[in-house]
């Protein structure tokens, strides 16, 4: 159920991009902005929410889940709708010093999903979520304030695993649930570029976890009660140093160019580099 985030970003990151190169006004954007928002949270209401069991607020400890994967997943997508909300806020011409404000939209979005996931009989209000939110907003704020541009960039990469063929309800049963579903496959980076001569090539340094069938372990049982032990695959942390390109310093004169570099800012493709995981260094290729 923590994989919303993302479709909320993906749905959003479309919107947005499409529209960044329109005349907005910050009224405008205001409104698209709210709009958005509330349409979204209803969506999730009537279309999501509405199928499970209800009960009184309460808050769930899922902090030790997916060893964390989730949570980065929460400050991305906050970080990356902050800095499409303080771009078309550019755009609008919106003064300078009042760039920041729109930086809050990551988690402004996103925060409200806990009153829906506090309601519900099968999850809880999640503070961890909350604290992500607010790192990723912060990030790009704190940035947006220091050098008025986005010079560490957080994004995303995914590469499908076998882990989902052994629990596919889970972790997906096709390529499209399982890129939101398996955090096995998922890794988020830090990207910047350390040469300013050359500001296209960048280094990122990664984080995911590998070995994960369960929230919390690898064993499990099923409505009929059937127990499935899996606790003989490791689940382990990954670490990774590599190779990156920041594709927004690129020079072209296309609109539809910039656009799609824009969107590529926030995607991690696979490069050489290292990993570091079961307490060994690895030579990495293109597959992560």
């Amino acid at each position: 159920m923590k994989t919303k985030w993302l479709i909320g970003l993906l749905l959003l990151c479309v919107y947005q991009t499409l529209k960044a190169d329109s005349c907005f006004t910050s009224k405008h954007l205001r409104r698209v902005e709210l709009g958005t928002t509330v349409l979204t949270h209803l969506a999730l209401a009537k279309l999501w929410y509405a199928d499970y069991p209800q009960s009184k607020f309460h808050w769930f400890n899922d902090n030790k889940e997916w060893q964390q994967i989730d949570k980065l997943g929460h400050a991305y997508s906050a970080y990356n709708l902050g800095v499409l909300s303080m771009e078309m806020a550019k755009k609008a011409g919106v003064p300078k010093n009042k760039i920041w404000q729109w930086g809050l939209f990551g988690s402004l979005f996103q925060d409200p999903i806990e009153i829906w996931d506090g309601l519900s009989a099968g999850w809880g209000a999640s503070w961890g979520d909350l604290m992500a939110n607010s790192i990723g907003t912060a990030l790009c704020i704190g940035q947006e304030q220091l050098w008025h541009e986005q010079r560490i960039q957080y994004k995303f990469m995914y590469q499908a695993t076998n882990y989902a063929s052994i629990r596919p309800n889970v972790l997906g049963s096709s390529l499209p649930e399982s890129l939101l579903k398996d955090y096995n496959g998922q890794s988020y980076w830090l990207s910047f570029s350390p040469i300013k001569k050359h500001p296209v090539w960048s280094i990122a340094f990664g984080y995911g976890a590998k070995g994960m069938l369960g929230a919390f372990e690898n064993k499990w049982q099923n409505a009929q009660q059937q127990t499935f032990d899996y606790t003989n695959i490791p689940r382990y942390r990954t670490y990774y140093l590599g190779l990156d390109i920041h594709w927004s310093a690129i020079k072209t004169n296309r609109k539809g160019l910039k656009t799609v570099f824009k969107i590529l800012d926030g995607i991690k493709i696979p490069l050489p580099g290292i990993g570091f995981y079961q307490q060994k260094w690895h030579l990495k290729g293109f597959n992560y």
